[in-house]
């Protein structure tokens, strides 16, 4: 199990990115919009960077659901592999089978 104080951070990110998705989306399309002028598109820049930093998309984690997990991620299932063996190895998966030869 992660630590709590990660997953909560990484929920805190995911809330902040979504409150500030649309601002972030429009400052982003003046400042690359070419057919602006200079100091217009500069001042975009400027109120972008004023955004917080934990606003930006990327700073989001994949975690696990699970367990918290945030490495050997499976986005499809939105959980780590170990979880993954754990709930298919007890037949919680449906569809899943286990390999043996």
């Amino acid at each position: 199990m992660a630590k709590k104080s990660a997953v909560n951070r990484n929920e805190m990110v995911r809330k902040l990115v979504k409150q500030f998705a649309n601002k972030r989306e429009e400052l982003k399309a003046i400042a690359n919009d070419e057919s602006l002028p200079l100091e217009e598109r500069f001042e975009a820049r400027l109120k972008l960077a004023e955004l917080p930093r934990n606003s930006s998309k990327t700073r989001i984690r994949n975690r696990c659901e699970v367990t918290g997990r945030p490495r050997a991620y499976y986005r499809k299932l939105k959980m780590s592999r170990i979880a993954l063996r754990e709930l298919g190895s007890n037949g919680q998966i449906p569809g899943l089978v286990k390999s043996s030869w």
